[in-house]
Order: C-alpha cells, then structure tokens, then sequence
C-alpha cells in the first residue's frame, strides 16, 4: 500500500503543481489586462474559479493523505479513546468521502453533462469542472483505506 500512496502521492504534488502554476499565470493576466490594457479579460475570472475548486478539492485531498488537515483531539488523553476517535474520524471520512463527494458528486457530473450545461466565458461543460468532486472523494477514500490498512500507529499505543 505504501508503494501506491508514494505513487498516488507524486502524481497529486505534480497536478497541485499544474494547477498552482496555471492559477498564478490566470491571475497575474486578469491584473496586467485590467490595469495595463484597460480591457479586462472575459475569461481569466471564469477560469480561476474554476481552478481554484480543482485547486481546493484536491489539496485537501492531498492534505488528507499526508496527514496534515484540522484534526480536534477531544479526546486523545486517554488512549482507549484516542482509538476510538481515529476509527471514528477515518470511518466518518470514508462515509463522507464516498457519498458526498464521490456518488453526489458523480451525480452532480452526470446532470451537468446530461442537460449540457457550459459555462459564460469558456464555454466549457460544466461537468468537467465539477468532476473535481468525485475525483476528490476517490482521492480521499484511497488515502482513508491506505490509513486504515496501516493499523495502529506508534502513538496510539501509549
């Protein structure tokens, strides 16, 4: 499972890259059009919307498999309920992950692409922009099972 987390973890660091990169360019042209040319671009605002949700939903995915999201510790004084806790939040993420995001969102995706629906400036399906979703949710589950497959860490054994 590690070797495929290591995998999975590479690919999302270069996408998240991509994405970052492209956001960066969409915005500096926004401002230089605006300011410099006094004719802002009609699609520079559409599209970093648009990359800002894969932008969004896909770091957290990230975030998730790397372990650094908000995480409260109510109850992680005692170590029978710090257990507990983490099965309950990495199964609570895996419910999330799954039905939310993964079936809604395929829900949400099919819609879209089914009615035809594209965006103002683009003119781009907006299925496309919301298959973030369950790309998310597919992200967020193979991370929340990799966690689970891994058992007990040594800080749970207190």
């Amino acid at each position: 499972m590690q070797g495929a987390r290591a995998v999975v973890d590479r690919a999302l660091e270069a996408l998240l890259a991509a994405l970052f990169a492209a956001l960066t360019l969409d915005v500096g042209w926004q401002v230089a059009t605006r300011f410099l040319l006094g004719r802002p671009s009609p699609w520079s605002e559409e599209l970093a919307r648009f990359l800002l949700i894969w932008l969004g939903l896909l770091g957290a995915s990230y975030a998730l498999g790397r372990r650094m999201h908000l995480a409260i510790e109510l109850f992680a004084r005692r170590v029978q309920w710090r257990r507990w806790s983490r099965r309950f939040t990495l199964a609570s993420t895996l419910a999330f992950a799954l039905a939310v995001l993964g079936a809604g969102g395929t829900h949400l995706v099919a819609l879209q692409l089914e009615l035809g629906q594209r965006s103002a400036a683009l003119a781009i399906p907006m299925g496309w922009v919301y298959l973030a979703l369950p790309i998310a949710g597919g992200l967020m589950a193979f991370y929340t099972l990799a966690e689970l497959a891994e058992g007990s860490r040594p800080e749970e054994r207190g």
